[in-house]
């Protein structure tokens, strides 16, 4: 049978029409949450290194603000599209709900291959966009953050040019800065320990302890380290990892039967999350397709890359060990596929839910931003579990006592509370 790729905003309002139907809402509801509230596409026009003048093509979605300020990263990514870009700004509504956050949903994109630019080149793209999108975002308004292959440079470029164009400081505009500059500590490894302690919640429902469970990842970037680095501080089992190499321009996995240990994996790793081959080779890893992380004999797998990664045309690959998939990424697994997987047994811990210690840290800078205040490490980890294990708890109890998936209970919270807000507001009836 022949299955048509669906497009992450496809897939994002599949989804939704699902719990649609599930919360029986009304013709208006759902006119409302299935498209974007608005939505912004323009050109940023870069003076490159050797004097030449490319254009790039920029995005910003504002998919629901009823809740309170948009919320979403800005992607670099040479096959962006505002297609893409509109899927993960619905997304980025249910996460934000459904962690309960006093916030909307949106995400920004450029059409670009940060690998192929310098980082002057890359600079200028930042500001770029900024300038592009300077009156419809700010800290009450929409606040941007890292997302794929953008950094906390990235985002100090932005701010800088932000604040220059409005003539006054706002480190509220946008958050993942450097500590120091406004920036929150345990930022950067917040996305990737969301993803453990989520994992962690799970198997506790399911009376089973995180320590000597055995994981494959799927992304050694930033949200697939600090998964793997937490999972094995609490005595999970990493067999394999799966990245991309710049230089063969493909994937390959990394697998190693005694496990892999992060510290040293993460000293032969490029900015990128590139793994360096020989000297993975020297340390003992075996090298393999990049499709081969779904095939490892492990009981989780974390796909912590980019959507659509588990498709009706490879879930069957998924070993029969595993027994649960925690999404680490916006949208790694299509409807079609997690149909099959829930047929075989297979739990999916959604994205909406298992990644959103990113955005919820996030929150936690933007509160301290916005009061010139700012907590110490202990106390943001410590908010930030806090607040994975109540969302998780929400979602697991609900699932458990309305016989529906995990991805289901997760979205019945989330749009419900996204419905209210409209109502309250007087949006819709």
């Amino acid at each position: 049978m022949t299955t048509v790729a669906q497009t992450p905003f496809q897939m994002a309002q599949s989804q939704f029409d699902r719990v649609a139907d599930l919360l029986d809402l009304n013709q208006a509801a759902r006119d409302l949450l299935r498209f974007p509230i608005r939505e912004y596409s323009f050109a940023i026009p870069v003076r490159m290194d050797d004097g030449s003048t490319q254009i790039f093509r920029g995005f910003r979605v504002q998919h629901n603000d009823a809740r309170g300020p948009g919320k979403g990263g800005v992607r670099f990514h040479p096959q962006e599209t505002l297609d893409t870009v509109r899927g993960l700004a619905m997304w980025m509504t249910w996460k934000c709900a459904v962690a309960d956050l006093p916030l909307g949903g949106a995400k920004g994109g450029v059409v670009c291959d940060p690998h192929q630019l310098s980082m002057r080149e890359q600079e200028q793209i930042c500001r770029g966009w900024v300038r592009q999108i300077v009156r419809n975002v700010g800290a009450n308004t929409d606040v941007p953050a890292p997302d794929v292959m953008t950094s906390a440079q990235h985002m100090l470029w932005m701010l800088d040019e932000f604040e220059t164009l409005v003539g006054s400081r706002q480190p509220g505009f946008i958050t993942g800065k450097p500590v120091g500059m406004g920036g929150s500590l345990a930022r950067t490894e917040a996305t990737g320990y969301g993803v453990i302690y989520t994992l962690r919640e799970a198997l506790r429902a399911r009376f089973r302890k995180l320590e000597g469970v055995t994981a494959s990842v799927q992304g050694f970037g930033n949200v697939g380290q600090y998964a793997v680095q937490l999972l094995t501080k609490l005595g999970g089992k990493v067999l394999a990892i799966s990245c991309w190499d710049q230089k063969d321009r493909c994937s390959y996995t990394y697998a190693r039967s005694s496990g892999v240990d992060f510290d040293e994996l993460k000293g032969i790793t490029d900015r990128f999350g590139g793994i360096d081959p020989d000297k993975a080779r020297d340390l003992g890893y075996e090298r393999m397709a990049g499709d081969a992380w779904l095939e490892q004999e492990a009981e989780i797998l974390i796909p912590a890359a980019l959507d659509r990664e588990i498709r009706e045309d490879n879930v069957e690959k998924v070993a029969s060990s595993v027994k649960m998939i925690v999404e680490g990424a916006n949208g790694p697994t299509t409807p079609g596929a997690e149909a099959m997987l829930l047929k075989r047994g297979i739990e999916v811990v959604p994205d909406l839910l298992a990644n959103s210690g990113g955005v919820t840290c996030s929150y936690f800078e933007q509160v301290q931003s916005n009061s010139n205040y700012y907590w110490e490490r202990d106390e943001v980890l410590a908010k930030l579990e806090s607040r994975m294990v109540g969302a998780s708890a929400a979602v697991l109890d609900l699932a458990e006592r309305r016989g529906v998936s995990l991805r289901e209970a997760a979205y019945l919270i989330s749009v419900d509370r996204v419905v209210r807000a409209c109502r309250d507001r007087g949006w819709i009836q």
